[in-house]
């Protein structure tokens, strides 16, 4: 491939100037094929990629789905166990890697509905779906930058200690029953393990950055996450001293009975104890309002200042990861797993369903709550959310002491209890849905100039 350029002087009215001919371009052997191809095809093809990218993307979707569930059903079981553990690790790297594609398009999505904005609309044409993959793209090309005064090692070893654990907490989420990598009795204390070390790679990078901001995003996030760890676990325990079980796919197998065998509706300290988790998970994850520790209005970036290029995608895919763990241990303990609401229709699509969920939930709270400061933080753990959590557990613990057929009167007010929690889950699903199905009927009137027609006064 040769290039050429010509520059000539001319002197239109008496003045010097200098005019660049665009370089000449010569293809040749392959280089020349594709050119030719892209000549005659691009034309027609790629107007109709750009029409039905977005139906090209979901069916590839939909194939990988099919796909991973032929594998596991069929041809899995006939391996040898090192094959079948490699194709399990590389099916969990590509769910992982579409879970934080889709949660971070999604999260630009949700916080420009709050917003009166639309959010990504070009990219990829429908609804600006293939954004997170622009941005991979752009991140993977920028320069990968380490402060000169850093600590080198610590501040590259920091975003793989970060991922590294976010990912290994999958290996024991069971989808369903056969659906997880590896069953262990002791599931529930592998996650969370993988899970609390996610810490120590933020911590690691804000120390190695040099910079205080990044420091003083490290520390908070290593007060805030030690601290919530106390409650979101004793609001498991008491889920699992409900049901004797640690393995994760016994506690949903214990589920399996329809809407009201879910361990959220058996009893009112349960019930509590499922918003208790998912409260301490919020902080957990460093997500609104407990993300003081990548706090923009006054460190910068937090933790990740310092940070550039793909480094910084790889905190963003931790962050992404770890939101959908915790939602997938609150649907496993206290959702009924991949159990649906009705006996018998059990399907690993429930549990992806529930978790989304639980995910969307975590942005619709980030983008609606306010930042509260660290001391406020600090402040709702030790003084409420933890002595709270502490009478849940002993609560739970009397609860199962007595519903037994020797205490009848009490097992009868037990199980009318279960019934009325049942009832109340209902209703406030019935209102989510009402209120989803109120707001996508009047989704053109919102407040804001990206509208198309204005609410009275707005």
């Amino acid at each position: 491939m040769n290039q050429t350029a010509n520059i000539k002087p001319q002197t239109p009215l008496g003045q010097a100037m200098f005019v660049c001919e665009r370089p000449k371009v010569e293809y040749r052997g392959l280089s020349l094929k594709i050119v030719q191809l892209a000549t005659k095809w691009g034309p027609i093809g790629i107007p109709l990629l750009l029409r039905f990218a977005w139906g090209i993307f979901f069916a590839a979707l939909v194939f990988v789905i099919a796909f991973v569930w032929v594998v596991g059903r069929f041809i899995n079981p006939l391996l040898p166990w090192f094959v079948r553990d490699v194709v399990v690790v590389v099916g969990l790297l590509a769910f992982v890697s579409i879970v934080a594609i889709i949660g971070i398009w999604g999260e630009r999505k949700v916080s420009g509905r709050i917003q009166s904005r639309l959010g990504p609309m070009r990219t990829g044409a429908w609804h600006g779906w293939a954004q997170s993959l622009a941005d991979g793209l752009k991140f993977v090309q920028k320069e990968d930058l380490i402060p000169q005064d850093a600590d080198k090692p610590l501040f590259r070893l920091a975003p793989y200690v970060a991922l590294v654990p976010a990912f290994c907490a999958y290996l024991a989420i069971p989808f369903g029953v056969g659906w997880v990598f590896h069953d262990s009795d002791v599931g529930l204390l592998f996650v969370l393990a993988m899970l609390a070390i996610e810490v120590l790679g933020v911590i690691m990078g804000g120390w190695a950055s040099n910079s205080k901001w990044s420091l003083y995003g490290a520390m908070r996030e290593g007060c805030q996450l030690v601290s919530y760890e106390i409650p979101m676990g004793l609001s498991l325990v008491a889920a699992v001293a409900w049901l004797g079980s640690l393995s994760l796919v016994e506690l949903g197998r214990a589920q399996d009975g329809g809407w009201w065998s879910w361990l959220l509706f058996q009893n009112p300290f349960l019930f509590a104890a499922f918003f208790t988790y998912y409260i301490a998970s919020l902080a957990s994850c460093k997500r609104s309002p407990f993300d003081l520790p990548e706090g923009e209005s006054e460190l910068v970036a937090g933790f990740h200042t310092e940070y550039s290029g793909f480094r910084f995608v790889m905190f963003f895919f931790a962050e992404y990861m770890g939101m959908f763990a915790v939602s997938a241990v609150a649907t496993v303990i206290f959702l009924g797993g991949w159990n649906s609401p009705v006996p018998g229709l059990a399907s690993p699509l429930w549990f992806v369903i529930k978790s989304t969920f639980l995910v969307w939930v975590q942005m619709w709270v980030r983008w609606t709550l306010p930042r509260i400061r660290i001391d406020q933080v600090m402040h709702a753990c030790v003084k409420y959310l933890l002595p709270f959590t502490l009478l849940l557990f002993v609560g739970s613990s009397l609860w199962q002491l007595y519903d037994n057929p020797d205490h009848r009167l009490f097992e009868g007010f037990a199980a009318v209890v279960r019934f009325g929690l049942g009832c109340l889950g209902l209703l406030l699903l019935g209102l989510y849905f009402a209120g989803a199905a109120y707001g996508f009927y009047h989704r053109n009137q919102l407040v804001g100039q990206m509208v198309r027609k204005h609410l009275p006064g707005a």
